[in-house]
């Protein structure tokens, strides 16, 4: 299972961030989220740790949905390019400097889950950030790369 989260910060009159989110098998989108959050916050690294925390849940349930099916999950891996964000899901607390000090604990739930292997965070450059699509508005080759990548392969 492949899972893209990206988050536009601050983007809403009220300076609330916004999520998206998609799950892939391989080919096409099997899942898509967008949403606004419901909290605002001080940075962007803020605003991606929300939207991990927004979405681990399905990421979760989806995992254990697929192995009560018979599909044995091999690899559970979460796609974001923000790096700080990244460094804080996988280290916790320990990573966390004086402008994340405020942030609620309970967005550090993902760090437990890393530690206990049920999702793999990975670094994916913005270019390549399929969850993009569900962000902002895109145009052009941007737009019909990303168009095609989540309705899959036409015939």
């Amino acid at each position: 299972m492949k899972w893209m989260i990206h988050t536009s910060f601050a983007v809403h009159p009220d300076f609330k961030s916004h999520t998206g989110g998609t799950l892939s098998f391989g080919g096409g989108a099997a899942q898509v989220m967008s949403k606004k959050q419901k909290l605002n916050s001080r940075s962007s690294t803020e605003a991606e740790l929300i939207a991990v925390d927004n979405v681990v849940t399905m990421i979760l349930w989806t995992k254990l949905f697929m192995e009560w099916q018979g599909y044995p999950i091999k690899k559970n891996s979460l796609y974001h390019n923000n790096k700080s964000a990244i460094l804080l899901e996988e280290n916790g607390r320990k990573r966390a400097g004086k402008r994340s000090r405020a942030i609620n604990i309970c967005y550090f739930f993902i760090t437990d889950q890393v530690e206990k292997g049920n999702v793999k965070i990975k670094y994916c450059p913005t270019d390549d950030m399929l969850a993009d699509f569900m962000t902002k508005p895109l145009q052009g080759e941007k737009f019909c790369k990303f168009r095609d990548l989540i309705l899959g392969p036409q015939e």
